[in-house]
């Protein structure tokens, strides 16, 4: 029996898919949270005592230190699509996993893997890549046993892209920016058994594995694959990108989320969001990654007219 003590920064999307995984292994989990209150679903993943939710904010880390020093892994799994008032993109990513990793070198924890993103760049005018890009660079350097995973897009029953975009489709035509954008979306169960693996394999340390589905897909690709599913037809219309940066820049000051961001629109000008090859990938996991077009009629049927028993 393993018995290894695991605290996982982050309660999130991805959260809930890793906990299951790694209860399996019975591996003891910490989960910090905000708000454990409204969490108590991960306890469902495991039995009785084997998963503990922490009370932590970040601008205090002394019970997360205490956490830490207990534990034989470290995951970080915290980050944001966009700013608010109070969540900044330095803070969040790069400040917590430099203050993590220094936490980890003065313990005994033996491995740290931080959970980054594909296309991580210091010269990108994204705030969000370019602060993904360091928060790596201060893990790395503040602590030797440190594991870089970068996925691209994740999609999975509680994601906020394919449901997005179904949500969308009681639009009549849907505007999409960066429509030849490609990227490689990858299923949340592929990501949390890439990170179960990252931490098992020996020698892996200061490593980057960047993670992708098996399929390369353009932005408007993806967006008509996700109507085709939910039996849906819509106009996919491209949405030029100077438009899209004034209509992003008077959204990014209303008080809710945002469906794009002005620092989105720089990602979309930028790079394609797919494995480089320049790294590590799931080959070097063993893992062989779902078909996300194929896994996505599993939870986007409630989206079609006559939800379940829509007709084929």
């Amino acid at each position: 029996m393993n018995n290894k003590i695991i605290t996982i920064l982050g309660s999130g999307f991805i959260n809930r898919y890793l906990v299951r995984n790694l209860t399996k292994k019975n591996y003891r989990c910490i989960i910090s949270t905000r708000k454990p209150f409204q969490k108590g679903y991960l306890k469902t993943q495991a039995t009785p005592g084997a998963i503990e939710l922490l009370e932590w904010n970040p601008n205090n880390f002394s019970a997360l230190k205490e956490a830490i020093k207990n534990s034989d892994v470290v995951v970080n799994l915290i980050g944001n699509l966009y700013e608010t008032r109070k969540q900044k993109f330095y803070k969040i990513h790069t400040s917590i996993p430099e203050t993590v990793a220094k936490i980890c070198s003065e313990s005994d924890v033996k491995k740290f893997i931080h959970i980054s993103a594909i296309g991580a760049n210091e010269n990108s005018k994204s705030l969000y890549q370019k602060s993904k890009y360091l928060g790596e660079i201060k893990a790395l350097n503040n602590f030797k046993n440190t594991v870089i995973i970068r996925p691209s897009v994740v999609c999975g029953t509680e994601d906020n892209f394919t449901n997005l975009f179904s949500k969308l489709s009681i639009l009549p035509v849907i505007p999409i920016v960066g429509i030849d954008y490609k990227f490689q979306p990858i299923l949340v169960n592929d990501v949390a058994d890439a990170i179960v693996q990252a931490i098992e394999l020996k020698d892996n340390e200061k490593k980057i594995y960047e993670i992708g589905g098996p399929k390369v897909i353009s932005f408007g690709d993806m967006v008509k694959s996700i109507l085709k599913t939910i039996n849906k037809k819509r106009f996919v219309v491209p949405m030029p990108m100077p438009i899209a940066k004034i209509q992003s820049t008077i959204t990014d000051l209303l008080p809710f989320p945002p469906i794009l961001t002005k620092d989105q629109c720089e990602i979309l000008s930028e790079a394609d969001n797919v494995v480089s090859n320049n790294h590590l990938t799931l080959k070097d996991l063993n893992i062989n990654p779902s078909n996300v077009e194929e896994e996505m009629k599993k939870w986007l049927w409630r989206y079609k007219d006559g939800g379940q028993f829509a007709k084929a």
